[in-house]
């Protein structure tokens, strides 16, 4: 299997304009063309949650289907957490979890295929240190299974540090090399994250500052060709 998987924090779809421009967010997310898209922010936070991205935009406007995640008619995702996917991907299982610390969080985890399964975790980190760590640990611990070393987490980790990441995750996951992604406009830090499993290879990634995005959000898309590894041809992590 090899795919390319993006994850993007939307801002509820608010530009640095300050106009909530939905369709201009998708442009961004059809720019990207990938597999798997993940976005953070994608509801907003009150009430009922309802999805910052109109579903009948996606549908009508798109190539992409929307994983089933929200637990609501009006909610793209679970805290948040959405997952978009081409049509056609197989979607196998799908999963929500709560995470620890002193604000609500959650992340949401999507298996990808049947016989040789890859499981996308998308997730927008706490901005407490302590929080993100106690989040990132319980992730680990959640994905420790025979489905483990096939999985990819991505999504907003609120982290500058490599190590403070990169920590509660070792020896199980790597960390994929990215460039800053926030803030959009002049981008310094390296809050958007990509790490994989001991099975999985990063062919290529980046951050994708084109088709409007600088202004879209104030985060940038980030984006990896991703490989799973011959049975056998296991590497440990860096």
């Amino acid at each position: 299997m090899r795919l390319k998987i993006a994850s993007y924090n939307i801002r509820k779809g608010r530009g640095l304009d300050g106009r909530k421009r939905p369709e201009r967010i998708l442009k961004v997310i059809e720019s990207l063309a990938a597999d798997v898209v993940v976005l953070q922010e994608a509801d907003h936070r009150l009430g009922q949650r309802p999805a910052a991205l109109p579903r009948h935009l996606i549908e009508s406007e798109t190539d992409y289907d929307i994983v089933p995640l929200g637990g609501t008619e009006v909610s793209l995702g679970w805290h948040g957490n959405a997952v978009l996917v081409r049509r056609g991907i197989v979607v196998s299982a799908t999963e929500q979890y709560d995470l620890p610390g002193l604000e609500p969080r959650g992340a949401v985890s999507v298996t990808l295929g049947d016989a040789a399964p890859l499981r996308v975790v998308g997730v927008h980190l706490g901005l407490l240190r302590p929080s993100r760590r106690k989040q990132l640990q319980n992730l680990r611990d959640r994905l420790d299974d025979h489905h483990g070393s096939r999985t990819l987490i991505l999504g907003d980790f609120n982290e500058w540090s490599d190590r403070q990441i990169h920590a509660p995750l070792a020896p199980d996951f790597a960390l994929a090399h990215m460039r800053p992604s926030f803030p959009a406009a002049l981008p310094l830090a390296q809050l958007d994250r990509i790490a994989h499993g001991r099975d999985l290879d990063i062919l290529a990634a980046g951050v994708a500052p084109g088709h409007g995005a600088k202004i879209a959000s104030d985060h940038l898309p980030i984006w990896a060709e991703v490989a799973a590894r011959p049975a056998g041809d296991r590497a440990d992590p860096d």
